[in-house]
């Protein structure tokens, strides 16, 4: 059972035409005609706005939407809720909180025993990072700072590689001295996909879209681009 998570840098669900791309390539991985995806918005406060985007989005394909709501009345049975799913795809806002809030609730033991099941996880933005064992995040004011995650991959992660003009030399400064692990970052629309801990794919919703291998070497860093394939219509 191959166990996969599908980490994207950002802009997964604006509902342009192109965006949907990366939404029916990780409807596809969980290798059902109608799964069942669940939506976590607790880095946004399962703020409404992420919520619908996400019915408007995966609306469009053949799914079983539904949602897990951590501010409102949660699901009694927390993990038979969450080990029904086939997929779980989980939105941005802030990390560190939304770890927290998962831990308090023990969702983040379920999710690892529905990554280890083969249920299909992913997300963009903090739903990227918080798989990896570390993470570059603005969850708090001020300078972007590493975040200690979930740990499911190994290294860390930097999404919002292309748009946000701090995270590519905040990621490669921190890498050169040691501040953080090793990782992966990836351009908004670009998904990272592993499969048992190891990276299988990178795949974009636009051509100019890249993912990149930061290591580090004497003191420096180093960037490398990875193969990535422009998911075209079809």
């Amino acid at each position: 059972m191959k166990k996969q998570i599908i980490a994207i840098g950002g802009a997964a669900l604006p509902l342009e035409l192109d965006n949907l791309l990366l939404v029916d390539y990780f409807l596809k991985q969980t290798g059902k005609r109608k799964p069942k995806v669940c939506f976590i918005g607790t880095a946004h406060g399962d703020a409404d706005a992420g919520r619908l985007r996400f019915y408007a989005g995966f609306g469009q394909f053949n799914c079983k939407p539904t949602h897990l709501p951590l501010f409102a009345r949660t699901p009694l049975d927390l993990a038979s809720f969450v080990l029904e799913q086939d997929a779980i795809f989980v939105g941005g806002g802030n990390t560190r909180s939304m770890l927290a809030v998962w831990r308090d609730w023990g969702l983040d033991a379920h999710l690892r025993t529905a990554w280890q099941q083969g249920i299909v996880l992913g997300g963009w933005s903090a739903g990227s990072i918080c798989w990896f064992e570390q993470g570059i995040t603005d969850s708090i004011a001020g300078p972007l700072t590493a975040i200690d995650c979930l740990g499911f991959l190994p290294g860390s992660n930097c999404p919002h590689y292309n748009s946000e003009p701090l995270r590519r030399p905040t990621y490669r400064k921190m890498v050169a001295r040691g501040a953080i692990a090793e990782g992966y970052a990836a351009d908004d629309g670009v998904a990272l996909h592993f499969i048992d801990g190891k990276l299988a794919k990178v795949v974009s919703n636009h051509k100019s879209g890249r993912g990149w291998r930061l290591t580090r070497k004497g003191g420096a860093f180093i960037e490398r681009p990875l193969p990535t394939r422009y998911l075209a219509k079809r």
